[in-house]
């Protein structure tokens, strides 16, 4: 079993730039590939960005390509999120999320995972 925790957000302005950890614990965090879902007040939780096991393959969210960089680094099992050019459209708690997979270097488009960490909070101010 894994257990996930997530750190890093908090206020910042539009434009502004926030790094995302999400710690993970309890198993060989190599087995798993990771993801960044996000979700805002009111609406349905997203997919943002995930990794695969091996740090090789990405996935993104179209809307977020080129503003968003998902990395990890399997010696501290820790997965990032780097956020640039941030907008107020960005605001919502963003959750990491782990999946066992056997499959070393792919990395899925996806909102199914069965770990979850307790999310942190991103405002982004206009």
């Amino acid at each position: 079993q894994v257990q996930l925790v997530e750190s890093g957000g908090g206020l910042v302005q539009a434009g502004g730039s926030l790094r995302l950890s999400c710690a993970a614990s309890g198993a060989t965090f190599s087995n798993y590939y990771i993801g960044w879902l996000r979700q805002a007040p009111g609406k349905e939780r997203e997919f943002v960005a995930s990794i695969s096991r091996n740090g090789v393959s990405t996935n993104y969210v179209e809307s977020e390509k080129g503003r968003f960089t998902i990395s990890r680094d399997n010696t501290k099992n820790t997965v990032y999120l780097q956020m640039n050019s941030l907008k107020p459209e960005d605001t919502a708690i963003y959750y990491c999320a782990a999946q066992f997979s056997i499959f070393p270097d792919r990395a899925y488009a996806s909102n199914e995972y069965t770990y979850w960490g307790q999310g942190t909070q991103v405002t982004v101010s206009s």
